[in-house]
């Protein structure tokens, strides 16, 4: 099974268990969303990479109703949750339907966020995603990054696993666990500090991580103002 036929199957029951596989919901999802810098109404060309269900860019809609979002993933059946989210925002996003490691998903955007969804990359997909997402982004845009990072020791890596499973095993069955594990993997983790320096290489300015609960992050920057 690949990591595609691995989401695809996981749509249906993903966002009834983002609360119990994500034990930090609300204060990782929350900061994502109150670090975005702009006023309320602006107008907005936003893109979720990696979008899935459009959880965190649904959220995004909700309390920045002129956003446009271009949402793009490569599970389908993802997807379609992500429209029937946004339908119900009032809003038709614009969809495309691929890897966002090799294929063009535009340029000229104010705000590009991705959650949970990077740390499938390689280490050098991930530098190179970076980079291509600070040419994409407009004078003044963000890049924001809700994601899940390696620790930076074999000792730290080991006490955050153990934290998500202990975590998790309260609320989520035999199941769930073990389907959860299952797409874990794919997971190619990167740490924290190793992918602040790759925004930095690729250019981003005020580079920062605005959240952290063991592996689950917040972090981005901005492409300078011309």
């Amino acid at each position: 099974m690949n990591i595609q036929t691995a989401f695809n199957r996981a749509a249906a029951e993903y966002d009834g268990l983002r609360r119990i596989l994500i034990p930090c919901f609300d204060d990782f999802y929350g900061t994502a969303v109150q670090v975005i810098p702009f006023e309320r109404t602006k107008p907005l060309k936003a893109l979720d990479l990696g979008a899935g269900t459009g959880l965190y860019s649904g959220m995004v809609q909700a309390l920045f109703p002129n956003a446009e979002f271009t949402l793009m993933d490569f599970a389908l059946e993802m997807l379609e949750k992500a429209q029937a989210r946004f339908a119900g925002l009032g809003k038709s996003p614009q969809v495309l339907i691929g890897d966002y490691a090799e294929t063009d998903f535009g340029n000229s955007y104010d705000l590009i966020i991705s959650a949970l969804s990077i740390h499938h990359l390689s280490d050098a997909n991930k530098a190179m995603l970076y980079r291509r997402i600070y040419q994409a982004l407009k004078p003044g845009g963000i890049f924001i990054n809700a994601d899940q990072v390696q620790g930076k020791t074999a000792c730290l890596d080991k006490l955050y696993r153990q934290n998500w499973l202990n975590s998790v095993q309260i609320g989520a069955s035999a199941d769930e666990l073990a389907a959860a594990r299952k797409r874990m993997e794919f997971d190619r983790l990167a740490p924290l500090d190793l992918q602040l320096s790759w925004l930095e290489a690729a250019g981003f300015q005020d580079v920062d991580c605005w959240y952290k609960n063991f592996s689950f992050v917040v972090f981005g920057g901005y492409r300078e103002t011309v």
